[in-house]
């Protein structure tokens, strides 16, 4: 995924929530060493908040817990209430809980989750592109400035800047945006970049793409958004069956 930045969460009561539900409900989760093909299966056993640490059911093969105590960065992927959640770690440990063998993991700093509208982003339209309108500020020449969108989603929108006014710093923040979405109608809505890329069009002339994720962003914004989003789709899907 090159968007995850929208969809990670930082808090860490918000992140001990999910963990938990996941325990709760004895979810099963795909732990998978970095540059290895095949994925073992284990649930959370506990979530303790005093050392801030996960222990994770161990596997019963011995071989599958040496590939995952060879000292490779982790990954977990696991849903919960039709949400997907993904975290990793750089280590882990051998430990028991209750006489049962364990893995014992930190609590992740940040994991991701993703609804299932939000799995991907929706291409916006390029010949009549969707435009946010940002408010600069003093120190990036004032006034008001236009771009198109790359895409959309749930979680926040990407912006071509080929005139490269906006800068690319991670976590720079601009407020009071507003995006004019085709047949739903205007929102406001801050906007924070979360990655930069730098583009090279097929006419050789250079282009930025900024993802940025929506912040301060109201329930009645959001529902344009989801609206807009749906109906992109349709027309996407009517495309396709037009091609069929």
């Amino acid at each position: 995924m090159d968007n995850w930045h929208d969809f990670e969460v930082g808090s860490r009561r918000e992140i001990l929530a999910l963990l938990r539900g996941i325990a709760e409900k004895k979810q099963m989760i795909r732990m998978l060493p970095l540059g290895d093909n095949d994925m073992c299966v284990t649930t959370i056993l506990h979530v303790d908040t005093d050392t801030d640490t996960i222990l994770l059911d161990r596997p019963s093969d011995p071989e599958e817990t040496a590939r995952l105590m060879s000292g490779r960065p982790v990954s977990f992927e696991t849903t919960l209430d039709n949400i997907r959640i993904i975290f990793g770690t750089e280590s882990m440990q051998l430990a028991m809980l209750d006489a049962v063998p364990a893995l014992k993991i930190a609590l992740p700093p940040s994991l991701i989750r993703l609804q299932r509208r939000e799995f991907y982003r929706m291409q916006t339209p390029v010949g009549n592109p969707v435009k946010v309108v940002i408010t600069m500020p003093e120190e990036q020449g004032g006034g008001e400035a236009s771009f198109p969108l790359a895409d959309i989603s749930c979680g926040g929108i990407a912006i071509l800047d080929n005139r490269f006014v906006l800068g690319d710093s991670i976590g720079h923040e601009y407020g009071g945006c507003r995006i004019d979405l085709p047949e739903i109608g205007p929102i406001l809505t801050g906007l924070q970049i979360r990655n930069s890329q730098e583009m090279t069009l097929m006419n050789n002339k250079a282009n930025r793409r900024l993802g940025c994720q929506f912040i301060d962003i109201s329930a009645g914004a959001m529902n344009a958004v989801q609206r807009y989003i749906m109906k992109l789709e349709r027309e996407r899907n009517a495309r396709m069956a037009g091609l069929s």
